[in-house]
C-alpha cells in the first residue's frame, strides 16, 4: 500500500494558493482542508471563494459574507466570499462617488444604468480579488491567502484580467460605456498591475491544478496548466484527489474503479506528468464538518470513523429511502412527443451535464428529430462525449472568443458606420474591453433560446455558478427591455410591440425543460437545492433531477464504497422527500459512456428505483 505523504501545498506553501480545476474534483475540500492545516500549525489564514456558486458555508457551518468570516473552532482562520452582487453594488458606489458635486440626479441616473450590465459585475468582482492580491485592506492581515475557485473554465476567466484590463487601460484614457465613467477603472490601474505581478511571482504564488484518477479532469488540467502558463503563472504543482485502492478483490465494481484510477494515472498528459505531483485518497465520508476537513489530509488510507460523524449516515442506514426513479428513455419519450423545446441539463460541475445532455441529444435524434446540441461552459467538452457524428445531429459552442468577435465587427459595421476615422478608432477601443465578451456571450445565448421555438436545442451549460451569472445577465435584460417598452403582463406594450425576451421563454413550460443533475452526495444535493431555490425566484420551474453515478445502483461490495453509501442514503432520502418532481437514477457505471453509440445505449436503460 503506497504511504501517504502531507501534500506539498501544506509543508512549503507560498503566500497565495489558488486550487483550481474541473467541477467536482474537490477543489473547495482540498482548499478548505488546506486552510484549516495552515491555521492548526499557527498561521494567519484567509480562505477565499472566488464561485458564485460557493458550498463553504454548508463544509464549515457557518454563513459567509464578503467581509472576513472567522471560522469558530479554527483560531486564526477567516472566511471570505467575494460575492458577485455585493461587489457590483459597491463599485457602483465608488464610482458614484467620483462624480462632479454639481452632476444632476438625471446624470447620476444615467450613470447608475451604464454600471447595471454583468460586465460591472465582472470588473467588481475582479476588483474585489485583485484588491486581495496587491496586499490591500483585509489581504494584508493574513500569512496566507488560499483561493477557493469556480470551475476551470470561470477562473480561466479571471486570472486572465489581470492582464487584460492591465493592457486595456494602459494607453486608454477614455470612458468605457459599459463601466461608467472611466476614472471608476483608470484609479485601479495600479492594483490592477500589482495584482499582475503578484500572480507572476513563483515565490509568492502557486496554482495547484486539482484533478481525480480519471482521464477527462486529467486533460482539463493539462489544458489548464498550459493557458496558466501563457499568463505568466508558472510555479504549479497537480493535485491528484480521490485516489481508491480497492479492499474487496471479489468486487468488479471496486476492482474496476481502481483500475481505471491506474490507467489514468499512467498515462496523463506529459504536462502533468512533469509536475510536482501530490495524492490524496478517497475517503469514506463526506468532507462537511471540521473533523472530517481535518482528516481529509490525515494519514490512513482505510476506512476509519471520524471523531464528531460517528454516527453519521447510520440513522438513514437503518430507514432506506424509497426513491421512484424513471429510466432515461421515458424522459427521451416524454421530450421528443413534444416536437420542440429547449432542454437545459445545469448542476454543480463535474456531476456529468455534459453526459447526460449528449445523451438526451442521441435519444431524441433516434426518435427521428433533428436536434442542435450545445454547450455555454468555456470548458466545453460536448464534442469528446459525443466522439462522433449523428445524422441530425448538430453540435454546436457559444464559444467567448469567437463571439466578441462577431459582436464587435457587428457593433462596428452598425454604429460605427456613419462615424469618421477618429469615432471608428474610439469605437474599437471601447470594444476591446474585457466586459465586451460577457454582452458578447450573452447575445449568442439569446440566439439559441429563440431557436428553440421550432426545433429541440439541448444546451449543456457551465457550471452552477458561471450559469447563474448568464443567467442575472438574462434578468437585467428582460427588466431593460420591460422597463424602456413599458411591457404588459401579456407581452404587448404601449408602443404596440409584442416583446418576448429570453427570459419570458425560459419561464415558458411549454417550451423550456430544465434537467437538474446532480451526485447522492452532500455538497452536489445541497448545490442542487440552491440551483432549484435560485431558478423558482427567476419563476424557471425545474422540471427533473438526475441522479447520476449512484453506488447504491451499482451493487458494490467494497467496505470503503459501502461506508460511503450511508452518505449517498442520506442525500437520496434528501431528495425523495420531496426536493425534485422527478428523478431520474443512473448507476456508476465501470466504463464511462463516451461514443455515440454509448450515449444511445445509456438514453435507453434506466434505474428502476433505489432502495
Amino acid at each position: 500500500m503506497t504511504p501517504f505523504n502531507p501534500p506539498g501545498f501544506t509543508t512549503a506553501p507560498t503566500r497565495f494558493l489558488f486550487f483550481t480545476g474541473k467541477g467536482g474534483v474537490g477543489k473547495t475540500s482540498l482548499s478548505t482542508a488546506t486552510a484549516i492545516a495552515l491555521a492548526d500549525a499557527g498561521q494567519r489564514v484567509l480562505l477565499v471563494s472566488t464561485d458564485a456558486a460557493s458550498n463553504l458555508d454548508d463544509m464549515l457551518g457557518i454563513t459567509l459574507s464578503n467581509q472576513p468570516v472567522d471560522v469558530p473552532g479554527v483560531p486564526g482562520l477567516s472566511v471570505i466570499n467575494i460575492d458577485p452582487d455585493a461587489a457590483a453594488e459597491a463599485y457602483r458606489l465608488r464610482v458614484l462617488a467620483q462624480l462632479d458635486s454639481n452632476a444632476t440626479e438625471t446624470e447620476r441616473h444615467t450613470v447608475r444604468e451604464q454600471l447595471s450590465g454583468a460586465c460591472t459585475t465582472e470588473i467588481a468582482a475582479f476588483d474585489e480579488f485583485a484588491a486581495l492580491l496587491a496586499g490591500e485592506g483585509d489581504g494584508a492581515r493574513y500569512d496566507h491567502v488560499v483561493f477557493d475557485t469556480a470551475p476551470t473554465g470561470h477562473t480561466l476567466r479571471l486570472l486572465s484580467l489581470p492582464k487584460a484590463w492591465s493592457g486595456f487601460l494602459a494607453d486608454n484614457d477614455r470612458g468605457a460605456s459599459c463601466l461608467g465613467p472611466h476614472s471608476g477603472l483608470k484609479m485601479q490601474e495600479a492594483r490592477f498591475n500589482a495584482a499582475l505581478q503578484a500572480l507572476s511571482d513563483p515565490a509568492l504564488t502557486t496554482v495547484v491544478l486539482v484533478t481525480r484518477p480519471d482521464p477527462r479532469p486529467m486533460q482539463e488540467a493539462a489544458r489548464t496548466a498550459e493557458e496558466l502558463r501563457s499568463l505568466g503563472l508558472a510555479n504549479q504543482r497537480l493535485a491528484i484527489n480521490g485516489v481508491f485502492h480497492a479492499s474487496d478483490p471479489n468486487d468488479p465494481i471496486a476492482q474496476a474503479i481502481e483500475a481505471l484510477g491506474r490507467e489514468a494515472m499512467a498515462t496523463m498528459p506529459d504536462t502533468l506528468a512533469q509536475l510536482p505531483r501530490d495524492e490524496v485518497p478517497l475517503r469514506a465520508f463526506d468532507t462537511v464538518g471540521l473533523p472530517a476537513l481535518r482528516a481529509l489530509l490525515g494519514a490512513s488510507v482505510r476506512p476509519e470513523p471520524v471523531e464528531g460523524l460517528a454516527g453519521f449516515g447510520q440513522a438513514q442506514a437503518e430507514r432506506k429511502a424509497s426513491l421512484p426513479a424513471e429510466p432515461l428513455s421515458r424522459m427521451a419519450d416524454e421530450l421528443a412527443a413534444k416536437g420542440h423545446g429547449l432542454i437545459m441539463v445545469m448542476g454543480k460541475g463535474g456531476v456529468g451535464k455534459t453526459t447526460i445532455a449528449a445523451a438526451l441529444a442521441v435519444g431524441l435524434v433516434q426518435r427521428g428529430h433533428s436536434v442542435h446540441l450545445t454547450t455555454t461552459d468555456p470548458a466545453a467538452h460536448v464534442a469528446d462525449t459525443l466522439n462522433g457524428s449523428l445524422e441530425g445531429l448538430k453540435v454546436g459552442r457559444i464559444d467567448p472568443k469567437a463571439e466578441t468577435e462577431a459582436y464587435i465587427a457587428k457593433i462596428m459595421a452598425s454604429k460605427g458606420k456613419d462615424l469618421d476615422e477618429q469615432g471608428r478608432a474610439l469605437l474599437l477601443e471601447d470594444l476591446q474591453s474585457p466586459c465586451t465578451e460577457e454582452v458578447a456571450v450573452f447575445h449568442a445565448f439569446s440566439r439559441v433560446v429563440n431557436t428553440a421555438r421550432s426545433a429541440f436545442v439541448v444546451l449543456d451549460t457551465a457550471p452552477t455558478g458561471h450559469s447563474l451569472l448568464l443567467m442575472d445577465a438574462t434578468g437585467a435584460y428582460h427588466r431593460q427591455m420591460t422597463q424602456q417598452y413599458e411591457t404588459k403582463a401579456d407581452g404587448s406594450s404601449a408602443s404596440g410591440l409584442h416583446i418576448v425576451t429570453p427570459l419570458m421563454r425560459l419561464q415558458d413550460a411549454s417550451i423550456t425543460h430544465v434537467v437538474i443533475v446532480t451526485l447522492p452526495e452532500t455538497t452536489p444535493v445541497t448545490q442542487a437545492a440552491a440551483l432549484q431555490d435560485d431558478l423558482r425566484r427567476a419563476h424557471i420551474e425545474p422540471w427533473a433531477w438526475v441522479i447520476n453515478k449512484s453506488i447504491a445502483a451499482s451493487g458494490t461490495s467494497d467496505p470503503l464504497l459501502r461506508a460511503r453509501l450511508e452518505g449517498e442514503r442520506t442525500q437520496t432520502q434528501r431528495i425523495a422527500d420531496g426536493l425534485a418532481k422527478r428523478t431520474f437514477v443512473l448507476p456508476w457505471l465501470a466504463q464511462p459512456p463516451v461514443g455515440v453509440e454509448a450515449l444511445g445505449t445509456l438514453v435507453a436503460v434506466g434505474a428502476k428505483g433505489l432502495s
